[in-house]
């Protein structure tokens, strides 16, 4: 053990240089990326198109199948008919147009009529007037309408409209109008035209027109009828645009089954396993990168926790270094269960006792390190055992060691003794066996009995084990590196420890002293948020050196006569300072804690033995302060200082006949004065304001153990005469 102690010394020693610490941190994340890549390394499957798969193959990851993805948004497009618009103001164009060639054939009529009544008045003679011929009626017409007109249509529609009256043409225009109308009104592709023709002219045929003049009608109305759907490209597009973006992409999702066990790999199945990258020869470095950026947040966390705790360098060399050793104990553990998967026994995971490492961080240096900690091996759990899962995380493991984990640590929060680490350890494994049977519920699974119950054997298995396991490697933590823990300081509280025994048996005043001094400290120091529970028990064993000359000290005499009244000064006060390294030399003997044998050479400092040194003065010796001053050192923590001033306070005040308030609290003030003025507090970080907050805890204390007390009259009895 003690050659441990020596490596774990040079370690420390060597963990002051940043270069060493960098080191560490980087052989860590060396450790923990070779053990865990291995479990997110792309698996690669060594098969053959056309033949039959051994097992059942799940896709690794969720990926697009863009081939699939591309026929389907083609499939859609396929489906999407071209848009055609219909040109309503046609309709209105060609009915304008016949309207205005029957309405030029009117006013022809009309012209030739006005000219005939300008020329041939009533009273004249009638023969006067030459009446147009029909040709040069229809050239009149010609002449009111537009060349295009009068070359699509043919003569006869001209000789029609000009030899018909005024009241024929309104009717015929009438008719074609309603009819070209009912026909243009509906969709007319250039397919359809001779047809709508065919269906005005049907509808014309039964009208009471007269030959000429209803084929002229059917002419025109043919003329007019035209096409008046038309392809409209950017509304064909638009919509193939809607009908390709509504497509949603098709996915192999993550688990989904490409090929089951016994069926053949046919072409689409290898092209959807090397999509996947199961077929891929070539290396993929997205996991290698992923792990990496992961293992650095890991450990950034953990840098971050040390660097900006506020502690002592040597005390946080410490913890680091135990936070190492319990760290990668526990991650191993769980390596080395989950190298058991090959087994495929299912839940295997679930062995794991994930709350050890977690209650040894807790009692050993800190509940939120503990608490990271857990969070840590939780990520690392679910990278590990994600044999046969889809993807790289099994989320069940995950989920059962992190509420594991935190279960050990938070019931074992408030437990201060040894003996409650196996109670803690039983709650923990009813909280195991809840989440498993969450996990189980959850996604409505279907487990036989003997299922269920190998799922409570292995909640019940991880809660103790954790618990054992805490309680064997403790002590050994605890020894190697010289930790005092809560439960150490429990244990050393006992009366049934040797030492106590000791000091009881054989200096009971110093004993009774220092349970009073106990008091005074542990108050004071939990005033200040300093550790009340090590300075009681420091307060206990500070004066064990006194058990080596028990009589020698004013408050083992029992009124007996003061060995000091027979040596000379000189030699008393040396026996007097030697308490405390005789005190520290016995301490050393039986191996107790470093910070309990400072207590016990710190608590007076260098202070001057004022009694033997004024009596030696007044003897006319000539003395020397030194010579009746301890030999310190002076206190480097505020727990040594506290009990120093609790020492001398409580002898100072035990010493009064009649103690008050008022004498206690001035000669308190006076003792902490004296000890700041002697410079015996230089050398602790206890500031102005926690002495006075020491100084009125001491007061308040003292107060209360020697408060006044009523005084009762003596009964007297009355003899009856």
């Amino acid at each position: 053990m003690k050659k441990i102690q020596q490596y774990l010394m040079q370690i420390k020693k060597l963990l002051d240089y940043t270069f060493f610490r960098v080191v560490v941190f980087v052989v860590l994340g060396v450790i923990l990326f070779s053990s865990l890549y291995g479990n997110v390394k792309p698996e690669k499957l060594d098969i053959s198109l056309l033949t039959v798969a051994e097992k059942t193959i799940r896709s690794p990851a969720t990926v697009e199948d863009k081939i699939s993805t591309e026929k389907k948004r083609q499939e859609a497009l396929d489906h999407v008919q071209d848009v055609y618009t219909l040109k309503k103001e046609y309709s209105s164009n060609q009915v304008d147009l016949i309207t205005s060639i029957f309405d030029s054939a009117s006013e022809v009529n009309k012209e030739i009529k006005d000219t005939a009544e300008k020329q041939s008045p009533i009273d004249e003679d009638p023969l006067g007037f030459v009446v147009p011929t029909v040709e040069e009626e229809v050239t009149m017409l010609k002449e009111k309408l537009t060349d295009r007109v009068t070359k699509d249509l043919s003569e006869r529609v001209f000789t029609a409209l000009v030899q018909a009256s005024n009241d024929e043409l309104s009717i015929a225009k009438d008719l074609t109008v309603t009819a070209i109308n009912n026909v243009m009104n509906k969709r007319i592709s250039a397919d359809d035209v001779e047809n709508a023709k065919k269906t005005l002219e049907e509808e014309l045929k039964f009208t009471t027109l007269n030959g000429d003049l209803k084929n002229a009608s059917i002419e025109l109305g043919r003329y007019a009828v035209i096409q008046n759907e038309f392809y409209d490209p950017e509304a064909t597009e638009e919509l193939r645009k809607q009908a390709g973006e509504s497509v949603e992409p098709v996915k192999i999702l993550q688990g989904q089954i490409i090929v089951e066990e016994g069926k053949l790999i046919r072409q689409e199945e290898y092209r959807q396993l090397e999509l996947v990258g199961l077929l891929d020869n070539k290396q993929s470095y997205k996991p290698f990168i992923g792990l990496i950026i992961l293992l650095a947040i890991i450990l950034s966390s953990i840098y971050f926790y040390f660097y900006q705790v506020k502690e002592q360098p040597e005390k946080r060399q410490t913890n680091f270094l135990l936070f190492v050793i319990i760290f990668l104990l526990t991650f191993f553990i769980l390596k080395i269960i989950s190298m058991l998967q090959i087994f495929n026994y299912s839940g295997i995971g679930y062995l794991f006792p994930a709350a050890m490492g977690g209650m040894l961080l807790k009692i050993l240096i800190d509940e939120k390190l503990a608490i990271l900690s857990s969070i840590i091996l939780s990520i690392f759990g679910s990278v590990l055992f994600n044999e046969g899962v889809s993807g790289t995380l099994n989320f069940s493991v995950g989920i059962y060691i992190l509420f594991s984990a935190l279960a050990g640590v938070l019931f074992l929060s408030n437990q201060n003794q040894r003996s409650k680490i196996l109670q803690a350890g039983s709650f923990t494994a009813a909280v195991n066996l809840f989440t498993i049977w969450a996990l189980m519920f959850l996604p409505n699974g279907q487990f036989s009995g003997l299922e269920y119950g190998y799922y409570i054997l292995t909640a019940i298995f991880s809660g103790i084990s954790s618990a054992v396991l805490t309680m064997g490697l403790l002590p050994l933590f605890e020894t190697s590196f010289g930790i005092l823990s809560t439960m150490k300081l429990i244990e050393l509280s006992s009366p049934n420890h040797p030492l106590l025994r000791k000091i009881l048996m054989e200096a009971p005043g110093t004993y009774h002293h220092s349970v009073m001094v106990a008091n005074l400290a542990e108050a004071a120091c939990e005033a200040i948020g300093a550790n009340g529970l090590l300075a009681r028990v420091g307060c206990y064993y500070h004066d064990i050196g006194k058990t080596k000359r028990p009589n020698f000290f004013i408050e083992n005499q029992m009124h007996l006569e003061n060995p000091h009244d027979r040596i000379q000064p000189d030699k008393s006060a040396n026996i007097i300072i030697s308490h405390v390294t005789d005190g520290a030399a016995i301490l050393k003997k039986y191996n107790m804690p470093k910070e309990i044998i400072h207590i016990a050479e710190q608590h007076h400092g260098t202070t001057l033995l004022k009694y033997f040194y004024h009596k030696a003065a007044q003897a006319g010796e000539e003395v020397k302060e030194e010579d009746y001053r301890y030999p310190g050192p002076k206190a480097q923590s505020k727990e040594s200082a506290i009990v120093g001033i609790a020492d001398s306070v409580e002898a100072a005040v035990r010493s009064l006949s009649q103690p008050t308030p008022e004498t206690i609290e001035t000669l308190v003030k006076k003792i902490v004065a004296d000890r700041l003025q002697d410079g015996q507090l230089n050398e602790c970080d206890l500031t102005l304001k926690e002495l006075e907050t020491v100084t009125h805890s001491f007061c308040e204390t003292l107060k209360g153990i020697f408060h006044s007390r009523i005084e009762y009259p003596e009964m007297t009895k009355k003899v009856q005469e």
